[in-house]
């Protein structure tokens, strides 16, 4: 642009086809530009077009230059997905802000709605002062984090996801600070001894034994999780891949964006047991909710069952078997140099690895030399890597003899050693 062009679009906002990557929008809309080049030049490719001529007559060179294109446009998706994820992270603390005081707002509404006829009481002014005071630490905690998702940062995972266990556990902690802080309210406007003394008797133990207890849990299970998935991790037992950005869906579903039936339950079964909480807090202001031991116990049930499920995701990859590839007309024979080999297995491609960028940083290593998995486009997809079956070509490199082959995936995991015979 130059300098008069420039400055128009900051001063009158950047808009329309806005691809400058300075704002929120032009990081978003050059994404989407370069996920459409990168859709249809694979879409080219897979239909035959656009190869060269010095590569068209062998289907090996040119199966490596459409490989290599496709990196590197893919590289270009993905390096604007991270700065599209990063202006949406930089202004997410403004959303979570708002989302924040119109609760506040729709508080006051229904109290207001509620206190017709009823008339207004001591506890819909503690209740509305808890919910100013939760919300002004709730805003300044997201302007201090304002770069890295603001009053959702604690509950952004390392992997750049919205964790489910310290989103559940974060939620808790929240209505049960609210909830003192109402009782608290309430005390510091009560006269009478007798209503003071009503009052310290609503936080003892034995009222809010339930809803503590629920507390202690899903806080330990969020850092027990945490943990885990941190061991499993370095120790090569679970593959993750980081995401652009974290989603709401996250809290639902796996790395790769299905639903799992371990996060469901979790995530359901605690809101329920919350909105009951809510209600007892809203009927009995003067005392912490008594959670029934029954709901308490559906929720730890709930809370097991979501951490075991934790420690039965994931595995490592693994090579079942590896064969020559064998085209039409082809003659059956060994693996020779120069020969296309299908490694069978599972695990080869983890959960959240599908884009293209992560797939062609596959390496498959045959001896010493070290094979980058090629991209072979297929309308809609990619016919080579897949989750059980990679196809790559044996190099020139390799010395006949026996020789051992081994995958590296996206994540950095690397499989069981398979030895091939190669002849010359």
């Amino acid at each position: 642009m130059d300098g008069g062009g420039h400055g128009g679009v900051h001063n009158g906002g950047h808009g329309g086809g806005c691809a400058c990557g300075d704002c929120p929008h032009g990081a978003r809309e050059g994404h989407r530009r370069a996920v459409a080049a990168f859709l249809r030049r694979r879409d080219e490719f897979a239909a035959g077009h656009g190869l060269p001529a010095a590569v068209a007559h062998s289907a090996s060179a040119s199966r490596q230059w459409v490989s290599e294109e496709l990196a590197q446009s893919a590289e270009l998706v993905a390096e604007r997905g991270r700065a599209e994820g990063q202006a949406w992270l930089a202004g997410l603390w403004r959303r979570t802000a708002g989302v924040v005081w119109a609760a506040v707002v729709l508080l006051l509404l229904g109290q207001s709605l509620t206190a017709v006829g009823a008339g207004w009481t001591s506890a819909r002014t503690a209740g509305l002062a808890a919910a100013l005071v939760v919300a002004g630490a709730l805003t300044a905690a997201s302007w201090f984090h304002r770069a890295k998702g603001g009053a959702l940062a604690p509950v952004i995972g390392e992997d750049n996801r919205l964790s489910t266990s310290r989103t559940v556990a974060a939620v808790w902690v929240l209505f049960v600070a609210y909830a003192v802080l109402v009782l608290a309210g309430r005390l510091a406007g009560a006269s009478r001894h007798a209503d003071r003394d009503a009052l310290l008797s609503g936080l003892e133990l034995a009222r809010g034994a339930g809803m503590v207890t629920v507390l202690a849990v899903v806080c330990g299970i969020a850092v027990l999780v945490r943990r885990v998935v941190g061991l499993r991790v370095l120790g090569q037992r679970l593959q993750k891949v980081p995401a652009d950005r974290p989603r709401a869906a996250d809290l639902l579903t796996d790395d790769a964006g299905r639903g799992t039936f371990a996060d469901i339950q979790y995530v359901v079964i605690s809101a329920v047991a919350l909105v009951f909480a809510a209600v007892r807090l809203a009927r009995r202001p003067d005392q912490l909710p008594d959670l029934p031991w029954g709901l308490a116990v559906v929720v730890l049930v709930s809370a097991a069952t979501y951490l075991a499920g934790k420690y039965a995701e994931g595995g490592r990859p693994v090579i079942l078997s590896v064969v020559r590839s064998r085209e039409a007309g082809d003659l059956d024979g060994p693996i020779r140099t120069g020969d296309d080999i299908e490694i069978r297995g599972a695990g080869f491609v983890p959960p959240g690895a599908q884009g293209p960028n992560r797939l062609a940083r596959m390496v498959v290593r045959v001896g010493a030399v070290h094979v980058h998995v090629p991209l072979v486009p297929v309308p809609g997809g990619f016919d080579n890597p897949t989750n059980t079956l990679l196809t790559v070509p044996v190099p020139a490199d390799v010395e006949p003899g026996r020789v051992e082959v081994q995958v590296v995936t996206a994540a950095g995991v690397e499989t069981n050693r398979y030895a091939v015979d190669v002849t010359e």
